[in-house]
């Protein structure tokens, strides 16, 4: 199963920093399980949706050049609170280091202001073809349809991104 927790792209400065957004609806069945009788968003998932807005701040920075961006390693994650259904959890992601094959961040969630969730984490950037040239036309595709839903998120235009190292 494929998560999209990423509801909105609020902000973008290439190569620096991004902010989202991620709507907690009780329609997300997950909370149905966790915890019955008090639905919460699960902390691994707050996780995830910073994880997803940095990969979006790479994707921007990179030109959209790596097809696969994947979680190498979290650290200091601490949670704070819990989401309910009705909340909104407001994501923001500060770029450490970023170049073509991985990249370190530092996030922090808060819903209201509070801070819920709060992270230092790093990315891994990668392309099929990289390990299998037969794979370039999935790439192909896998880069144009992140170009899709990057405008569907609302994310602005950003070019001339500098890496930051």
């Amino acid at each position: 199963m494929k998560f999209v927790l990423v509801d909105r792209i609020t902000e973008c400065e290439a190569g620096k920093r991004i902010t989202a957004v991620k709507a907690v609806s009780l329609a997300e069945e997950y909370l149905a399980d966790h915890f019955p009788g008090f639905p919460v968003l699960p902390g691994v998932l707050m996780l995830e949706a910073l994880v997803e807005s940095a990969a979006w701040l790479v994707r921007v920075t990179l030109d959209f050049e790596p097809s696969l961006i994947e979680l190498r390693e979290a650290r200091n994650v601490t949670y704070k609170s819990f989401l309910q259904p009705g909340e909104t959890l407001e994501m923001e992601a500060i770029t450490r280091r970023l170049d073509a094959d991985g990249s370190e961040f530092s996030g922090i969630g808060r819903c209201a202001g509070r801070e819920v969730v709060k992270a230092r984490f790093s990315l891994v950037h990668s392309s099929l073809a990289d390990e299998n040239p037969e794979r370039a036309e999935l790439d192909q595709t896998l880069r144009a349809m992140a170009r899709e839903q990057y405008k569907v998120l609302g994310g602005p235009d950003v070019r001339g991104a500098e890496l930051v190292a």
